[in-house]
């Protein structure tokens, strides 16, 4: 994952992982969340929510909640990852605000 490289953006489907866990969730109810988001514009494979998962953990950005002892691990933002996830809207705000005036709105 390539996200926030020198202060730079993150992708979008980890921007809803980092929003979807402001409520503890397990994997599927992940997917659910993003899926039900974007109006099934964005789906995840197991295996894609599964690596992003792992890779946001090592960031320190996500962590386990609870006691994981059954077969649903919930994951809950950390607040390195609420920090990440605040400076990504600020930059999408910063962003519709410099398109707005282009483009007009």
């Amino acid at each position: 994952m390539r996200d926030n490289v020198k202060g730079g953006a993150l992708t979008e489907v980890t921007f809803y992982i980092l929003l979807s866990l402001y409520t503890p969730r397990h994997g599927y109810a992940i997917m659910q969340f993003i899926e039900e988001k974007t109006a099934g514009r964005l789906s995840l494979g197991a295996g894609t929510l599964y690596g992003a998962l792992n890779a946001l953990q090592k960031k320190g950005w996500i962590a386990f909640h609870g006691d994981n002892e059954g077969r649903k691990k919930e994951y809950l933002i950390t607040k390195a990852g609420k920090e990440i996830a605040e400076k990504e809207l600020v930059r999408l705000q910063e962003l519709i605000q410099v398109a707005t005036e282009i483009i007009g709105g």
